[in-house]
């Protein structure tokens, strides 16, 4: 019988101890792999590691006023692979924000709360569902 593996997350947000605090929610809740970074640009040069799913700081400016945001951390993911599927987690609580993420191709967009953490869960749990039917749904066609 295969191995089930894990679930490789890439976590990036400016906020180190947001960070550690949603590192430490998934090790305890599942089975995941989890890759923590500060910056886009530690999250670009690692695409390498194949993350299954990506959650994004929007802003990203903490630590460096001249780092790369969300956005456009978002835009260099999707021209490397488009098929990651990456959430933005943001304190933005603003329409036109969420809006601006999904047309950049954004999985979906959280607001950071109490509850952010079962939101995310949720989210990953139907993208990994609708992944693997589609992988199944491309299988049965390709016999067809």
């Amino acid at each position: 019988m295969r191995q089930k593996q894990p679930v490789k997350i890439f976590l990036v947000d400016d906020d180190s101890v947001f960070l550690k605090l949603l590192e430490i929610e998934f090790i305890e809740n599942g089975d995941f792999d989890i890759e923590t970074y500060e910056s886009g640009e530690q999250c670009i040069k690692m695409l390498k590691n194949k993350p299954d799913i990506i959650i994004l700081d929007y802003l990203l400016d903490g630590v460096n006023k001249n780092a790369m945001n969300g956005l456009a951390t978002l835009d260099k993911i999707k021209e490397y692979d488009p098929e990651i599927p990456v959430i933005i987690l943001s304190g933005q609580d603003k329409i036109e924000v969420a809006v601006n993420c999904m047309h950049h191709k954004a999985t979906d967009y959280v607001v950071k709360s109490e509850t952010s953490f079962l939101r995310l869960k949720k989210i990953i749990n139907k993208e990994l569902q609708y992944n693997k039917m589609e992988k199944q749904l491309n299988w049965y066609m390709e016999r067809m």
